[in-house]
């Protein structure tokens, strides 16, 4: 027979031993027994077969009675005896053995399941071995860039200002050399270093009771809006500028109330002379200013020093509780107008119509035209420059009336003369009728507001203009300014024509025409440029004065201050040092896959463009992000370079997938590619008193490529047990103590987030390596855009109306989740600093809908929709404790959350999209020696 084969060991050789000899000791003893069976039986057989045995065979009976009896007595016994000790000495060796083969056996699974382990190890190791060989070349290629870098970074380390022994007394400028002051001219750059801060100093009013209430209104609400500007000082000897406000009740003459400024010397350079009236009068007519800025609401042309004065609105005090929104795009009114012409003593007295006869022909001229679809003849007579002024506002109104008594489907409101008081103003020109409450009514039910232009062309700006276009803005009614001649608040920088609708007045008779060609998408987005250009630069006193310093400062390229971070307190006191153990490292589903190199944390480079944004990109910050007053580390919108850049001479930083020449997924995991420099992300963690779970949900991230540390905002006033032990996941964890409990805490702009990148994370949310890794390199080319798992939408409610929060499977979407988002940390200053108050309060109202807030912030800047990344829906970690968002209330008052921010914005800023980004070869079948760039997305 064939023995079995002996078990295999560690090595492919043979287990020899103790085992061995038992097995082959059990098979002797078998044997043994065996062959005295079949001797026996053959014995037996040999006696019956002999001859003779039956004639023998009674001889041998007693003998072999005698020998039975005498065996039986004295044999028998002890054969039995020797037998059974036989039978339980086999069978005690046979227990022994099959325990000891049990016993090999286990040995033998537990070999093989070690032999496994040693395998996944080994496959594991070969995967960390090629993550290290790769973060080695990185930071040698890294090392190599700074070394080869020719250009240092420069920095001011100072601020560089200016002394007060620096001035110099000048003698007053001649009248002449005043109207030929530009920038460049007429101010000192001497005192405004690129690197001051552009310091103001601010002349206080030594009597503030004096004056009409009006006067000491406005000085009232411009003293508190200077004395709350970031830029201002009280020291005069470092100042940039002073600024002067005039409201009416400064000591006459003024030429000698400037010359007693204690820092005018002479010819009030740097000076901003302030005048805000909301009546328009010019205080400074006549007046020697010198070198100093005249900023005011009304100038003519032979006033007004091109890029060197400032067009600036009038002081209104504006009722901004109401917001108007912007649907629907068209309104009851398709135009609307209110206003009384008010001639000047030259129209009405120098030229007066002789005859009746010429009366009448004059009567005659707007009998005769005629009605041809919406477009209305006019004619303007021109032989008289004096009374075919005074014609042509007669012409405007005929035509006007003319398209108010058309029948061809559109409603106007036009109301030409005033009840009341007659209204005040400039001659020549419209002025208001009625009160605020009274015209906003009207705005708020017309799609375009008309401005008609003053006569005079010499006047290039009045306070009723600019008046009725801030009311215009801010109930949504795009204006329509017939006078295309005219110049509005800061058009130095601001592009009114993406608000403003502009005509001469000899197009009035094609009005109607012109502005039935508007798409309600066109009306739409000029509605919601003009209420950012209201909101941002002419809504309150504090924003314009705000405009005013900022065009100052853009105009000589100081940048603006830079915006603040939000200090981030421990909740370990500074002896206190946490517990840090190296736990079990939590397997990814498939360990064999290398995502990417591990490298030390590095920041992203900041405060790098602070002079391009200035100067390069004024028009994308005035007109686009509408924000030149704070200077921000990084924006999501900086320039791209062009693909070949990369390699020829600007290759700083990139990181091309194969040094350029591509490749699939092993080369894909060794470098990030793209279109931008090498990056990390910074993960922010709120949490609330849940240590199991946060300690569970940070060993995962252990290992992860690109992350540069874990911000856990703490929300609870107890502070962690001091026994819990921290997980070292090869990333520095910084856990901060927030002041009070508030979602609003997950987007604060924390100042040891020191990435552009941030991937928000709830503390139960479960996303796997490749996963996060995956909606990192998608955020890297929509940088701009929310980048996540969780798709959420906003439903109509078509039977109530209004919209409602949705969380059901759907084929478009216009959220993504902060729960498990990216997004750049220039939305967190945003979120904090600039979007609307009324919103974090119903956040901290609810303990809700922070999530969604985001998510209407950023479309309502970018006017995009979100980008969902991979299959998956939710993100929550199987076996965690049930969270608030389970109950019924939280999507009740969600609902309310986004009616709430609609009527914030005035607008429903979300949008819908159809779009999910996978990984490129998903789903591709590529040869076997090639991998794809993600296994499993």
């Amino acid at each position: 027979m064939t023995l079995p084969e002996p078990p295999i060991g560690r090595w492919g050789c043979p287990v020899r031993g103790l085992p061995v000899r038992l097995s082959r000791v059990a098979i002797v003893v078998v044997l043994f027994v065996v062959v005295l069976i079949l001797t026996h039986s053959h014995l037996s057989k040999l006696s019956l077969e002999s001859p003779g045995a039956e004639d023998g065979i009674h001889s041998r009976k007693g003998a072999q009675m005698e020998d039975e009896e005498s065996l039986k007595v004295a044999d028998l016994k002890g054969r039995i005896e020797e037998l059974m000790r036989i039978k339980v000495s086999v069978s005690d060796e046979l227990r022994d053995l099959e325990s000891r083969r049990q016993k090999m056996q286990s040995d033998i699974s537990l070999l093989s399941q070690r032999m496994e382990d040693l395998k996944g190890d080994y496959t594991h190791q070969q995967v960390e071995l090629e993550r290290l060989r790769m973060s080695v070349e990185q930071a040698q290629y890294a090392q190599k860039e700074a070394q080869e870098r020719s250009s240092p970074r420069v920095s001011a380390p100072l601020r560089i200002l200016p002394r007060i022994s620096d001035e110099a007394l000048l003698r007053p400028l001649p009248h002449g050399k005043i109207r030929g002051c530009r920038t460049h001219l007429c101010f000192d750059y001497s005192r405004c270093s690129l690197t001051s801060g552009f310091p103001v100093y601010f002349y206080q009013t030594e009597d503030s009771s004096t004056g009409t209430d009006s006067q000491r209104h406005i000085r009232t609400a411009v003293t508190e809006a200077l004395n709350g500007n970031i830029h201002i000082t009280f020291d005069p000897s470092i100042a940039c500028v002073y600024v002067v406000l005039l409201v009416g009740s400064e000591p006459k003459p003024l030429d000698t109330y400037f010359r007693s400024l204690g820092h005018w010397n002479g010819d009030g350079r740097n000076h901003l002379l302030l005048n805000l009236a909301s009546d328009g009068d010019n205080l400074l007519k006549g007046v020697n200013t010198g070198r100093a800025i005249v900023i005011q609401s009304s100038f003519t042309t032979a006033e007004f020093r091109n890029e060197f004065d400032i067009i600036a609105p009038p002081f209104i005090d504006a009722d901004d509780s109401k917001l108007y929104l912007y649907a629907p795009a068209r309104r009851k009114f398709l135009l609307s107008f209110q206003g009384e012409f008010k001639k000047s003593k030259l129209v009405l007295n120098s030229r007066r119509l002789s005859s009746t006869k010429e009366l009448a022909a004059g009567n005659d001229l707007y009998n005769s035209r005629k009605l041809s679809g919406s477009t209305f003849d006019v004619d303007f007579p021109t032989d008289d420059p004096e009374s075919s002024e005074s014609l042509a506002e007669d012409a405007i109104v005929d035509v006007l009336k003319k398209m108010q008594l058309s029948d061809l489907g559109d409603n106007f409101f036009f109301q030409f003369s005033c009840t009341g008081p007659s209204p005040s103003g400039l001659a020549s020109e419209w002025l208001l009728c009625g009160t605020s409450e009274s015209r906003l009514t009207v705005l708020e039910q017309s799609t375009f507001s008309l401005l008609i232009g003053p006569l005079d062309h010499n006047l290039l700006s009045t306070a009723q203009v600019h008046i009725r276009v801030m009311e215009a803005l801010k109930t949504g009614s795009v204006p329509v300014i017939l006078g295309d001649h005219l110049r509005l608040p800061f058009d130095e920088f601001l592009d009114w024509r993406r608000a403003v609708v502009m005509l001469p007045k000899a197009r009035v008779s094609e009005l109607h025409y012109y502005l039935r060609t508007f798409t309600d998408n066109d009306i739409m987005d000029m509605r919601h440029k003009g209420r950012l250009f209201y909101d941002n630069y002419l809504g309150s006193t504090r924003n314009i004065i705000s405009t005013i310093l900022a065009t100052i400062r853009n105009r000589i390229n100081i940048p603006p201050l830079p915006v603040r971070d939000e200090s981030s307190p421990s909740v370990f006191n500074g002896t206190f040092r946490p517990t840090r153990v190296e736990f079990a490292a939590v397997q990814d589903p498939d360990p064999e896959e290398n995502l990417g190199p591990v490298e030390s944390p590095f920041p992203s480079p900041s405060f790098q463009r602070n002079f391009t944004l200035t100067d390069v990109h004024r028009y994308s910050v005035w007109n686009e992000m509408v924000d030149p007053f704070t200077l921000y580390p990084h924006t999501p919108f900086d320039p791209l370079l062009p693909s070949d850049a990369k390699f020829k001479g600007s290759s700083f930083g990139f990181r091309p997938i194969g040094q350029g020449a591509g490749g699939s997924g092993k080369e894909f995991s060794e470098s990030l590619g793209g279109n931008w420099a090498r990056e990390q992300f910074t993960i922010v963690m709120l949490t609330y008193e849940r240590e199991a779970v946060l300690i569970d949900s940070l060993q995962r991230l252990r290992g992860l490529p690109y992350l540069n540390k874990v911000v856990v905002v703490w929300n609870s006033e107890r502070l962690p047990s001091a026994d819990l032990r921290w997980p070292e996941i090869g990333v520095p964890i910084h856990v901060i103590k927030a002041k009070k409990n508030s979602l609003n805490n997950r987007f604060l702009p924390y100042d040891v987030v020191e990435t552009e990148c941030i991937l928000s994370v709830d503390d139960d949310a479960h996303l796997r390596h490749d996963e996060i890794v995956f909606g990192f390199r998608v955020w890297r080319e929509a940088r701009d855009r929310i980048v996540g798992f969780p798709g959420r939408f906003h439903a109509w409610d078509p039977l109530n109306g209004g919209w409602h929060y949705n969380s059901n499977y759907s084929c478009e979407l216009s959220m993504v989740l902060t729960g498990a988002a990216f997004f750049h940390k220039y939305y967190s200053y945003l979120y904090s600093y600039s979007m609307p108050q009324t919103i974090r309060e119903k956040v901290d109202e609810y303990m809700n809908c922070e999530d969604i807030a985001m998510n209407f912030l950023v479309s309502h800047v970018t006017r995009k929709p979100p980008l969902k990344v991979t299959s998956r829906w939710t993100f929550r970690c199987p076996g965690c404790p049930v969270s608030l968002s389970e109950e019924d209330s939280h999507f009740q008052e969600r609902h309310k959350c986004i009616e709430h921010f609609v009527n914030a914005y005035g607008y429903m800023p979300l949008l819908n999209t159809q779009f999910r980004a996978d990984s490129v070869l998903f789903k591709t079948r590529i040869p076997h020696d090639k991998q794809k760039c993600f296994k499993f997305i």
